[in-house]
């Protein structure tokens, strides 16, 4: 039945969205290293538009504690910093004129806890939209006209093992981040 395995394959492609929005905020979630992901969501003015950092500026990792933002134009430097330090990044941006330097200072205890739990808090997120879609999946087989009991089981079954296997996707990804933020 087709319809059967458009169902089960939109439930599929909605499940792994939302392991690519985990993958995403786990990027961002910074383990003792610095790294282009930490910053990659900056919006910087430029010419009075907000513009993504990595259109105004090179973006570079010279070492394991140092990001280094070298802009295009020397003009926008003032304004690199600014959205820097708006964004809340938690890093103190230092300027030589040509150059921005942000030192990764390195996580205490306390802060490493405070990325665990937000990487767990998005864990849990990911896990509500794969279970979400599971439902949508299961309530889309209901409206089916003229398929067997039989085969709806058949798919209910195939769409919840799709949904534990994401689960358990979920949770060893999970566990490997958790693992990478409290390594010192």
């Amino acid at each position: 039945m087709e319809e059967l395995n458009l169902i089960v394959e939109t439930v599929k492609q909605e499940m792994q969205a939302a392991m690519k929005h985990l993958d995403h905020a786990f990027q961002k979630i910074r383990a003792g290293r610095a790294s282009t992901a930490m910053v990659q969501d900056v919006m910087v003015e430029y010419y009075g538009a907000p513009t993504p950092l990595n259109q105004v500026a090179n973006v570079s990792i010279p070492d394991a504690m140092t990001i280094s933002i070298q802009p295009w134009d020397k003009t926008a430097i003032g304004a690199i910093e600014k959205a820097i330090i708006v964004s809340n990044l938690g890093f103190a941006p230092s300027n030589n004129g040509e150059n921005i330097i942000l030192n990764v200072p390195p996580l205490t205890e306390e802060r490493r806890k405070e990325l665990a739990k937000q990487a767990k808090a998005e864990t849990e997120q990911t896990k509500v939209t794969i279970r979400n879609a599971r439902q949508d999946g299961m309530k889309e087989l209901k409206k089916l006209d003229g398929v067997s009991e039989d085969i709806i089981k058949d798919t209910e079954s195939s769409i919840q093992e799709l949904t534990d296997s994401f689960v358990k996707k979920a949770d060893e990804v999970l566990k490997t981040k958790e693992a990478e933020i409290m390594k010192i």
